[in-house]
């Protein structure tokens, strides 16, 4: 068994036979590199997964599937890396890594290259939904653990900047996806998507290494964990706001065009989605450092609740922009503070299990928001009812967070020891 450090920067009972490693080694050249290889690995994993706004309309016309029936894809997906969250994790802590993002890597392309061949629309809820949902998961928490595990003082910096490649993949990945389609189709579209995620994964992989410090997960902490009123304040407020969160990134661009947008403009609002969030979690991941992961991590969600507002009454291009600006610095943040929350509140030494189980509650909301949101838009033949249920769902998710301050650690957190 290798030593542990608590967030206190000791060594744990479990662990304290032996040495620790050298301090040096955290927040290294070494470490940073750990953060580039996490943000490449989500911005391609994310860029394909942010970009099925782009395919929605081809492929609902092409099975003459309705909006439901369709965003089921994306909602399908959701799930899978959602659930298989807390396996990925803890493989991730148990084997290490490398294995873990090489699968992903491999399920990725295949299921991708798949997809450019179906024939009916419900193989994609397996070819597209395992596919890219077991790329997503293979990607996500274990690398979101590793970057958490390399750090000490600079820890939510460093997360800020490894989940902003999610942000950065929804910028480019919904345009680039709706200028190939236009030229190629949707199907030659995945099928190079396809290669590119592969290849890009599989780099990632052969880059990342354990952190430093590794302890064989415990079932009993993560027991500990979930049982905890903070987890379950938690886990209720990740629930609600799933179910709106992904709703923009299916139903935007199609909602834009029905408002007079290009094919363009209307992809290029997930884009900037996915702009603004690259500030809220980069600049809010920073700030964490000296202001409190807890409290940002509340505004956060506020910011993303009332974005729903504007939303609701918008008519024009202009004011979709402004939505999808209040709504990316909100929904940056969330993703950004999550793992800090989590650190935060339970240490870093399971993070990857942890951060796991927390994430299931997006696929709960993700079967829920999209298909209903596409159900009340098909029986009532108006965006708006939709949206105004979507915004008071935000605002209950915001509301589960206001008694999470009360379960704050009282111990000093690594950084704030060590400085």
């Amino acid at each position: 068994m290798k030593a542990s450090i608590t967030d206190a920067g000791a060594p744990d009972a479990e662990a304290s036979r032996e040495p620790l490693p050298p301090l040096e080694l955290f927040d290294s050249p070494r470490a940073w590199r750990m953060v580039a290889a996490a943000f490449v690995a989500m911005f391609a994993t994310y860029g394909v997964a942010y970009s099925f706004g782009a395919f929605f309309k081809p492929m609902a016309a092409e099975f003459g599937a309705e909006r439901s029936a369709t965003s089921a894809v994306f909602s399908i997906t959701v799930l899978v890396w959602c659930v298989l969250g807390p396996f990925t994790g803890h493989l991730a802590d148990r084997l290490g890594p490398r294995i873990v993002v090489a699968t992903g890597a491999i399920g990725m392309g295949l299921g991708l290259a798949l997809t450019s061949m179906i024939d009916r629309l419900w193989l994609g809820y397996l070819t597209y939904g395992l596919g890219v949902g077991v790329g997503v998961a293979c990607a996500y928490v274990p690398m979101v653990a590793v970057v958490g595990g390399w750090f000490i003082r600079r820890r939510n910096t460093a997360l800020g900047i490894a989940v902003a490649g999610i942000g950065f993949g929804t910028v480019f990945g919904a345009p680039i996806a709706a200028a190939l389609i236009a030229r190629l189709g949707w199907r030659a579209t995945y099928a190079l998507f396809a290669i590119a995620a592969t290849v890009v994964l599989l780099g990632c992989a052969w880059v990342v290494e354990r952190p430093p410090v590794h302890v064989t997960p415990s079932r009993v902490r993560l027991a500990d964990a979930l049982r905890s009123p903070a987890f379950g304040f938690l886990y209720a407020s990740s629930v609600a706001v799933s179910i709106v969160l992904f709703v923009p990134f299916v139903y935007l661009p199609s909602f834009a065009r029905d408002h007079g947008a290009s094919e363009f403009a209307s992809a290029a609002l997930v884009g900037i989605i996915g702009g603004a969030s690259v500030a809220g979690r980069m600049g809010l991941g920073n700030l964490a450092d000296r202001a409190g992961a807890v409290r940002l991590y509340q505004a956060s969600f506020l910011v993303l609740a009332l974005s729903y507002g504007i939303w609701l009454e918008a008519s024009s291009y202009p004011m979709m922009v402004a939505f999808a600006l209040v709504m990316g610095a909100g929904y940056g943040g969330y993703v950004a503070l999550s793992p800090a929350v989590i650190a935060h509140l339970f240490g870093t030494n399971r993070m990857g299990t942890v951060l796991g189980a927390l994430y299931t509650s997006g696929g709960i909301g993700a079967m829920v928001g999209p298909p209903v949101v596409g159900l009340i838009i098909d029986r009532t033949g108006s965006y708006r009812v939709a949206i105004a249920c979507a915004f008071a769902v935000a605002l209950v998710s915001f509301a589960l967070l206001i008694p999470l301050r009360r379960f704050e650690p009282a111990a000093t957190t690594s950084s704030a020891a060590i400085d």
